[in-house]
C-alpha cells in the first residue's frame, strides 16, 4: 500500500509547466501535459544531475547537461548517453490537490 503525499495545488501548474517537490526524500518533477499530471524522479540516470530544468519537447525532457532524453509519461530513456529509465511516481488529484505516491 502506497502512502500518498500532498504536494501542491492542481491549479499551480499550467499546461506544459512543471514543479519540483520533495516526496519522501526524493526530488520529484511533476509535469502537466495534455491535461494530465506525470511525476518522474528529477535525476538523470546517466550522471545523477537534475533534469527538470531541461527543455521539454513534446512528452520528452532533455537533460541540460549531456542531452539524454526521457519520456515524462513513462520514465523511459529515449536516447544516449543515458541507458536506464528514470523512476516514475503515481500522481492523483484529490480535492484540487496533487498527491504523489511515495516509493516503498
Amino acid at each position: 500500500m502506497s502512502d500518498w503525499i500532498d504536494v501542491v495545488a492542481e491549479s499551480a501548474l499550467a499546461e506544459g509547466e512543471h514543479v519540483v517537490v520533495d516526496v519522501d526524500g526524493y526530488d520529484v518533477a511533476i509535469f502537466k501535459l495534455d491535461g494530465e499530471f506525470y511525476a518522474i524522479e528529477d535525476v538523470c540516470t546517466h550522471d545523477g544531475a537534475e533534469i527538470a530544468s531541461g527543455e521539454l519537447e513534446g512528452d520528452e525532457i532533455v537533460c541540460p547537461r549531456h542531452g539524454a532524453r526521457f519520456c515524462v509519461k513513462t520514465g523511459q530513456v529515449k536516447c544516449a548517453p543515458a541507458y536506464e529509465d528514470v523512476a516514475t511516481f503515481p500522481v492523483r488529484v484529490v480535492d484540487g490537490r496533487l498527491q504523489v505516491a511515495a516509493q516503498s
